[in-house]
C-alpha cells in the first residue's frame, strides 16, 4: 500500500531472527506456549484442513505442535528469516509476510503464531492471507497485544527520562483487541472473532528477560530507534526500577505478554449471514417474559 507507515525496520527484524536461529530452541518457550493454545483451538473446529500454511514459523515450534492435528496433511512453513526457515525444517521457505509468494485460493488454513506484530502493512498482509485461502478457509493467528512488556516499557521510560532527559522508541508498538477485529473486517474476512489472554513469565532477574528477547529474535527493530547501544547508566537504572517497582516478595519479577487471538474465515456462500435490521419475527420482551418499555419510560 502506498500510504503504509514504516514503523519497523524489516531488515533489522530479519537480521535479529537470523542471529537467533541457531539457539532458538533454548528460548522458544513463549512460541511453544502460544502455539499450543492455537493448536487447542484448531482441535475445537470439526473440520479438516489438508493443506495449511504456518505464516512466520520461527524455528518450527507450531509445526511440531500441530503434527497432523486439524486434519493437516501438508504444512508449508515460511519465515522472513532464511535461517529460521532452515531450522524449522520440513517444507519451509523464506518469504515476506507483506509480499506472500503464493497463488490465490491455495490453502485450506493459514496459521500464524506471534509473528504479525512485526508487519508494517498489517492490513495488506491480512488481505494477502485471505486471498491465499480457499473459500471457507480458516485464518487462525496469535499476535502480541498492547499490554505486552508493560513492566519493561515503564522501566525503560523512567530510566531514560532520568538519565538522558528524554524518550526514544525502545519497545515495539502493539495493536489492541478492537483494532484487530476491525482489521480482519477491513481485509474482507467473514465471521471474525478476536479475544485476548495474558501469559506472565516469572524471572529471577529482568536481565534474563532481555537475554530471552534477544534469543527469540525479538529485540528492538523500530525504524526510529536509536542506532547506538544503550548507555550503561540507563540500563542499570531501568533494571533497578524493574526490580523495585515490580519485584515480588520472593525477589522475582514478572514479564507480561498479552496474546491476541484472531479467528476468521475466507468468505463463502454457505456461511451464516447476519439478518437485516427489522427482520425479527419474535419480540425480545416476549422471550424475556417482561413488558416492553418505550423511550419515554
Amino acid at each position: 500500500m502506498a500510504d503504509t507507515m514504516t514503523v519497523f525496520d524489516r531488515v533489522a527484524v530479519r537480521r535479529h531472527r537470523d542471529r537467533a536461529a541457531a539457539g532458538i530452541r533454548d528460548h522458544d518457550f513463549l512460541f511453544r506456549e502460544a502455539g499450543e493454545r492455537l493448536a487447542d483451538r484448531l482441535d475445537d473446529i470439526s473440520r479438516a484442513f489438508p493443506l495449511a500454511l504456518d505464516l512466520g514459523c520461527h524455528g518450527g515450534e507450531l509445526g511440531r505442535l500441530l503434527a497432523g492435528r486439524g486434519g493437516i496433511e501438508t504444512l508449508v512453513q515460511c519465515d522472513l528469516s532464511p535461517a529460521m526457515a532452515t531450522w524449522a525444517g520440513g517444507l519451509s521457505v523464506a518469504a515476506d509476510e507483506e509480499f506472500l509468494p503464493f497463488a490465490g485460493e491455495k490453502f485450506d488454513a493459514i496459521l500464524s503464531c506471534l509473528n504479525l506484530h512485526w508487519v508494517n502493512d498489517l492490513p495488506g498482509a491480512l488481505v494477502q492471507a485471505r486471498r491465499a485461502l480457499n473459500p471457507d478457509g480458516l485464518f487462525l493467528a496469535a499476535m502480541l497485544g498492547e499490554d505486552t512488556l508493560i513492566e519493561l516499557r515503564q522501566s525503560l521510560a523512567e530510566a531514560e527520562i532520568a538519565e538522558e532527559g528524554g524518550l526514544s522508541p525502545r519497545v515495539s508498538p502493539f495493536t489492541d483487541v478492537r483494532d484487530a477485529g476491525a482489521l480482519l473486517q477491513r481485509a474482507g474476512f467473514a465471521l471474525p472473532v478476536v479475544d485476548s489472554d495474558t501469559i506472565t513469565i516469572s524471572y529471577a532477574d529482568p536481565l534474563r528477560l532481555l537475554g530471552d528477547l534477544r534469543g527469540m529474535g525479538e529485540t528492538n527493530a523500530v525504524a526510529e530507534r536509536r542506532k547506538g547501544c544503550m548507555r550503561r547508566a540507563t540500563l542499570t537504572a531501568a533494571l533497578d526500577h524493574y526490580r523495585t517497582a515490580f519485584g515480588g516478595d520472593d525477589g522475582r519479577v514478572p514479564a507480561t505478554f498479552q496474546v491476541i487471538t484472531m479467528t476468521a474465515w475466507a468468505p463463502h456462500e454457505s456461511q451464516q449471514k447476519p439478518l437485516s435490521p427489522g427482520s425479527a419475527r419474535e419480540r425480545l420482551a416476549d422471550a424475556l417474559g417482561t413488558a416492553e418499555a418505550g423511550p419515554e419510560d
